[in-house]
């Protein structure tokens, strides 16, 4: 695949028109029945064109991936602006996270159980999805930043992947949330951010550090190795 940084403006255009289609026959006809020639034909590409750019369907879900996230980001500038608490600037992050992917919900599942394997690059733990998880990570960094919240230093440094953390679970629920315009996914924003801000808070309490310290032991030692860099 060309460098992103190579891209001419015909190319960058191209690339767009061809994830764009992508998009389109994968809401229509799910991802397993799409294949990359009926991704070309939809885009008025040829097949080799197609795989120039994106070498399957998995480098297409991962520009899906990271299209997603600039969305997101933008969708939450908003009520980072605007809002100073912990809980009103998380709020509005997951809940505008569940408005740029409302349009992807009813294909979203079908491509899921491929997501959910470990061994998949659509998994978002995989070492294909670092842009994304990095993107992410760190704009839950951006909600923090933003906030007089006093956090132990310890806490403060991993809570924005622990943050990402709680995005995939809501993620999941949303996943099967068959609720008419995923109200579901959206009471349990409402009701989940109040307790994560009591929780965060809570932290402070000299009583519950050494339990914010075992918890966050546990974390590191179960993160899995960086990959291995890469040859050459």
């Amino acid at each position: 695949m060309p460098d992103p940084a190579a891209r001419s403006p015909k190319a960058e255009q191209t690339r767009g028109t061809i994830l764009e289609s992508a998009m389109r026959l994968f809401r229509r006809d799910g991802y397993d029945r799409t294949t990359m020639r009926a991704i070309a034909s939809e885009a008025g590409v040829s097949v080799g064109n197609a795989y120039y750019y994106f070498g399957s369907k998995e480098h297409l879900i991962q520009a899906f991936y990271d299209q997603v996230q600039v969305e997101h980001a933008d969708a939450a500038a908003g009520v980072l602006e605007r809002e100073t608490s912990f809980e009103a600037r998380l709020r509005g992050v997951l809940e505008a996270w569940l408005e740029v992917a409302e349009p992807s919900h009813e294909f979203a599942g079908q491509f899921f159980k491929n997501a959910a394997d470990p061994r998949s690059p659509l998994s978002p733990f995989s070492v294909e999805s670092t842009p994304a998880r990095r993107a992410s990570t760190a704009l839950y960094a951006r909600v923090l930043d933003g906030t007089d919240l006093k956090l132990p230093a310890n806490l403060r440094r991993e809570l924005p992947e622990l943050l990402w953390l709680l995005q995939m679970g809501v993620v999941l629920f949303w996943v099967y949330d068959d609720s008419p315009d995923q109200r579901r996914s959206r009471e349990l924003v409402s009701r989940l951010v109040p307790i994560v801000t009591r929780t965060v808070r809570l932290s402070r309490l000299p009583v519950v550090r050494g339990l914010v310290d075992d918890v966050l032991g546990l974390v590191n030692a179960l993160r899995p190795p960086p990959p291995p860099p890469a040859a050459g």
